[in-house]
């Protein structure tokens, strides 16, 4: 972000200490350090924002796409569309079932084991 060499630094702290003196530095170094990190919080929620406002742009984009290309296929494919809304007959096989309301039969007895019988 900055471009700063340590012999920036050096002049940047010496001046510091000339002018602010030993005394009152650590006030105010901590009263920069928490404005630069105020800072830097905002750049990120900022950051973090734009990435997300992109993010719903791409998607809107995507479902629009997809949306012309559902239209599409369901032009070019409307007569199957149609034949799958008729009603179709049930199988013979399914006709022969028991109705569900039909009685239930009983159940078999428990199987007995004899001894020395492993099965």
């Amino acid at each position: 972000m900055f471009d700063i060499a340590p012999s920036e630094m050096l002049v940047v702290a010496l001046v510091a200490i000339i002018f602010i003196g030993p005394k009152d530095l650590p006030r105010v170094m901590r009263f920069v350090g928490q404005w630069v990190g105020k800072g830097r919080a905002m750049a990120r929620h900022f950051s973090t924002a734009m990435d997300d406002m992109v993010r719903e742009v791409e998607l809107a984009e995507m479902e629009k796409k997809w949306q012309a290309e559902n239209e599409r296929i369901m032009r070019e494919h409307a007569e199957l569309i149609e034949g799958v809304a008729k009603p179709v007959e049930p199988a013979p096989a399914l006709a022969a079932l028991p109705a569900p309301d039909a009685p239930v039969a009983e159940p078999l007895p428990p199987a007995t084991v004899t001894p020395g019988h492993q099965g």
